[in-house]
């Protein structure tokens, strides 16, 4: 059911009532049931990571291996719209929203903090605290930031692109199983679909901004002194949101483009600053490195179920990672093709796989590079104080240093101890202030690319949705990150998650085999053919 007219025309009340409905009843759960709800996703999640795991690690390294194929083959050349349209966007800043719009605020909640814990230990490492806790620590931050997470998010947003732009479908999930069951996508099945992508979005985002709202206080607490408080949590909410919705309302050419372009310069003068001030050849080293040994063990990794000990770590890790990525392809996968529009393939795949996963390596080998040459600064502080006799009996045994220990204690103030451990003054005051602010830019592209989604969803794939949708959904995924906060739910979300990962990588399965179906139907010329044509024809005497 679609309106026509009045102040929500173009809202489908299909999608949008019950997605709204799900969304309140189960924020209300994870409040007053929050201990309950904690137990049952927890025990459910188990269960599915302890039977399926093989499962999310098979789908993901296939989904990454097909990327590649489409990428390097002929279809690679196949345009994302009419076979002569052009971008919408610049390479600048349809790369800037790319990155904005994927993993802003975890790759600053996790740049040093990843590392800290890897570091602390690992399987692939024999003692923790070592100089090889400290190369793995490296490559398991890669392997978990790096190709996979992307592949997941650009296989949606490829499959969404095509039936959208090139075969005229509506630009939302139920089209992507178009190839498999027809018309039927515009009936309940297509309406369930896009209930559930709806709900899942809704929740990732919220999630997102309650962790970047945690951390900003934090920050905020440690160079100004503000208390560490739910309500200055909710009041950073609200002001945050309410620029975010101004920011959507703006559209993607003039708000969110110029934000993310602003995200990506003071993301620039972060790593400048950092990589000047720190330990930088040491940090250089670490990037050469480190990405030479992730490439040189990403297929062990990819296929690594820690069959024989079974440990428990990749469950807590890897396990963990791939089907919370896949809790945010709707959303990222939607965003990434909604400003992917006459791009070709090879364009997309490159530029959304190749060239983010660049960038995360980069800000990893700065931030988690200089923490772990501070912890090893450390460490040998420490081995020297106990040969001259001055550490004896508990205190001699090394536990990590500064950062490590901040870790463990509150993972929001990783980032903020490295920053003083690089600088105690105003510099690293002024860093401080910086990542915040970061944040906060984060936090407003988070919200306002993930309102434009879910409000694209809910009027059927219109590329400028009513405001009044937009405004809602701004407003609710407010309440949302609010409501969870006050309750203490983000850990049972963050739980939910993984259940939620099961059937969207079913999903993921079958759109990537209906992507291939339908692109087999492609009139693609042979690269040969393409010469021949070109090659001038004998006139006949």
């Amino acid at each position: 059911m679609r309106t026509d007219s009045g102040l929500f025309r173009g809202v489908d009340f299909a999608v949008t009532l019950p997605s709204k409905i799900l969304v309140i009843g189960f924020v209300i759960f994870c409040g007053v049931m929050a201990k309950e709800a904690g137990v049952f996703f927890q025990d459910v999640s188990d269960t599915i990571l302890n039977n399926f795991k093989w499962f999310y690690l098979t789908l993901v390294t296939g989904v990454l291996a097909l990327l590649i194929y489409l990428m390097c083959s002929r279809y690679g050349h196949i345009r994302l719209g009419r076979d002569d349209e052009q971008p919408e966007f610049s390479y600048r800043g349809w790369l800037a929203m790319l990155f904005s719009g994927g993993m802003g605020i975890g790759l600053i909640f996790w740049s040093v903090a990843e590392p800290m814990w890897h570091y602390a230990g690992n399987p692939f490492a024999d003692t923790g605290l070592s100089d090889e806790a400290a190369t793995t620590a490296m490559r398991l931050t890669f392997f978990h930031w790096g190709l996979h997470p992307w592949a997941i998010f650009v296989i949606v947003a490829l499959v969404m692109a095509y039936f959208a732009y090139r075969k005229g479908l509506p630009l939302t999930m139920r089209s992507v199983l178009y190839p498999l069951i027809g018309d039927r996508i515009h009936g309940p099945i297509g309406h369930t679909v896009d209930i559930l992508t709806v709900a899942i979005t809704a929740f990732g985002v919220s999630q997102s901004l309650g962790l970047g709202v945690i951390q900003m206080n934090t920050g905020l607490n440690t160079v100004f002194g503000l208390e560490i408080s739910l309500a200055n949590q909710l009041a950073m909410i609200a002001i945050i949101s309410f620029l975010a919705v101004l920011s959507v309302i703006s559209g993607v050419g003039r708000g969110i483009r110029i934000l993310s372009e602003w995200n990506m310069l003071l993301s620039v003068v972060l790593v400048v600053v950092v990589l000047m001030i720190g330990p930088t050849r040491y940090i250089l080293n670490t990037f050469l490195e480190s990405t030479g040994d992730y490439l040189g063990n990403i297929v062990a990794l990819s296929t690594w179920s820690d069959t024989q000990h079974n440990s428990g770590w990749q469950n807590w890790w890897t396990a963990f990672y791939w089907p919370w990525w896949m809790t945010w392809s709707p959303f990222v996968g939607m965003f990434i093709a909604r400003i992917s529009r006459g791009r070709t393939i090879r364009e997309l795949v490159a530029g959304a796989l190749i060239v983010p996963t660049l960038v995360t390596f980069i800000w990893m080998s700065v931030f988690g590079g200089s923490a772990l040459k501070v912890e090893q600064q450390d460490r040998s502080v420490h081995q020297a104080q106990v040969e001259a006799g001055t550490l004896v009996g508990e205190a001699a045994e090394f536990k990590g240093g500064d950062i490590l220990l901040a870790t463990k204690a509150e993972t929001t103030s990783a980032v903020f101890t490295l920053f003083e451990k690089l600088d105690s003054g105003m510099l690293g005051q002024v860093l401080m202030i910086l990542v915040t602010l970061l944040l906060a830019t984060y936090f407003i592209t988070s919200s306002d690319s993930g309102t434009l989604v879910l409000s694209t969803l809910n009027s059927r794939g219109s590329e400028e949705p009513p405001m009044m949708l937009r405004i809602l959904w701004g407003t609710m995924q407010a309440l949302i990150a609010g409501g969870l906060l006050y309750a203490g739910g983000l850990k049972t979300v963050q739980t939910a998650a993984i259940v939620a990962g099961l059937p969207i990588a079913v999903f993921t399965l079958l759109m990537s085999i209906g992507l291939m179906k339908a692109l087999r139907t492609e009139a693609i010329p042979h690269p040969a053919d393409l010469v021949r044509a070109q090659r001038p024809v004998a006139q006949s005497s």
